[in-house]
C-alpha cells in the first residue's frame, strides 16, 4: 500500500482536497470519523499497512471499520507486475489482514485482471495461477473473489515490449465457466467486475462498494447507501462512495497493464469513503 503517511496525515487533520480529473476543481473530502462510515482500501501489497508504515495503520483505528480489497494475479515480480512481490508473499498476509479487518467478509480478493499476451506466436495468461491462488484464499477464510479482463485502451497498447491478447466473447465465458466451478468447489462466491457479459457464465455481479454488506457488517449497524454511485460505469454495481485518490498519485508498481497515470505503468493507488 503506497502513500501512507499521506492517508495518515489527511485522517489527524480531518480532510484531504481530491484535485478532479476532468475539471481541475479540488474537492475536500471529510475524513472525520463522524463522517466516515466505512473506509474502503485497495492495494496489491497491504505489508506497509499491517506492519504501521507512516503511522496509517494507528490512524485507521479512529473509524468503525475498514473494508479491504487485495489484489493478488500472479504476476508479481514478473515483467507485467515488476514491482509487486511473489504472490505467495503477498498472499501469505491474508490472515492478518482478516485480523485487522474483524471479519473476513471485510476482505475481498481481486485475482483481477486476467491477462492474455503474446510470448512469439504463443498466448500466455496468469491463469495457471487460479487454482493455487483461489485455495490460498478459502484457507484464510475469505469467501469473495472478483475477475475482470484486462481492458486493453489504447495507452496499454501503445507500450512498448508487450503484445497484448485479447480473447473473444467466447473464450472469456468459457474462461468464466471454469473459474467459477473451480470458486464454487472451494466455497467461494466469484463475483464479476463491470463486465456483465461474464454473469452468463455463472459470475455474480460485482459491488466492490457494497453498501448493503457494509452497513450489516458495521460495528454499530448504521445504514449506508445502498443505490448505484452514478459516478461509475454503466455495468459498474457499486454504490456511492467518494474516493480520495488521484491520478497525480503515481503508483510505482509498474504494471504493464494499468489504464491509468503510472510512473513506469503503474497502478492508481486509492482510498474510497
Amino acid at each position: 500500500m503506497h502513500f501512507p503517511g499521506w492517508l495518515a496525515q489527511g485522517i489527524a487533520q480531518g480532510f484531504v482536497d481530491v484535485p478532479q480529473p476532468y475539471n481541475g476543481r479540488v474537492r475536500r473530502v471529510s475524513l472525520l470519523p463522524t463522517d466516515v462510515h466505512t473506509v474502503v482500501l485497495w492495494s496489491k501489497d497491504f505489508q506497509p499497512l499491517l506492519h504501521g508504515a507512516g503511522g496509517a495503520r494507528q490512524a485507521l483505528a479512529r473509524f468503525d471499520q475498514v473494508f479491504c480489497h487485495l489484489t493478488i494475479t500472479g504476476l508479481g515480480s514478473t515483467g507485467l507486475e515488476p514491482n509487486i512481490r511473489p504472490w505467495q508473499e503477498v498472499a501469505a498476509q491474508l490472515p492478518e489482514l482478516v485480523e485487522f479487518a474483524g471479519d473476513p467478509r471485510r476482505v475481498s480478493v481481486r485475482y483481477d485482471p486476467l491477462v492474455h499476451w503474446y510470448e512469439g506466436d504463443q498466448v500466455h495468461s496468469n491463469l495457471e495461477f487460479a487454482e493455487p491462488i483461489l485455495r490460498t484464499v478459502s484457507a484464510a477464510g475469505i469467501t469473495a473473489v472478483r475477475i475482470s479482463f484486462a481492458t486493453l485502451y489504447g495507452k496499454v497498447r501503445k507500450r512498448k515490449g508487450w503484445r497484448w491478447h485479447d480473447p473473444t466473447p467466447q473464450q472469456r465465458l468459457a474462461i468464466t465457466c471454469d473459474l467459477v466451478r473451480l470458486a464454487r468447489g472451494l466455497g467461494l462466491s466469484l463475483y464479476a467486475c463491470s463486465q456483465s457479459d461474464l454473469l452468463a457464465a455463472g459470475a455474480l455481479p460485482s459491488r466492490c462498494i457494497d453498501g448493503q454488506l457494509l452497513a450489516a457488517l458495521h460495528p454499530r449497524g448504521l445504514p449506508a447507501a445502498a443505490g448505484k454511485d452514478a459516478g461509475q460505469r454503466r455495468d459498474c454495481g457499486c454504490t456511492p462512495s467518494v474516493d480520495i485518490g488521484s491520478y497525480a498519485m503515481r503508483c510505482p508498481n509498474g504494471c504493464r497493464y494499468c489504464y491509468a497515470n503510472p510512473r513506469v505503468g503503474g497502478l492508481r493507488a486509492s482510498a474510497r469513503l
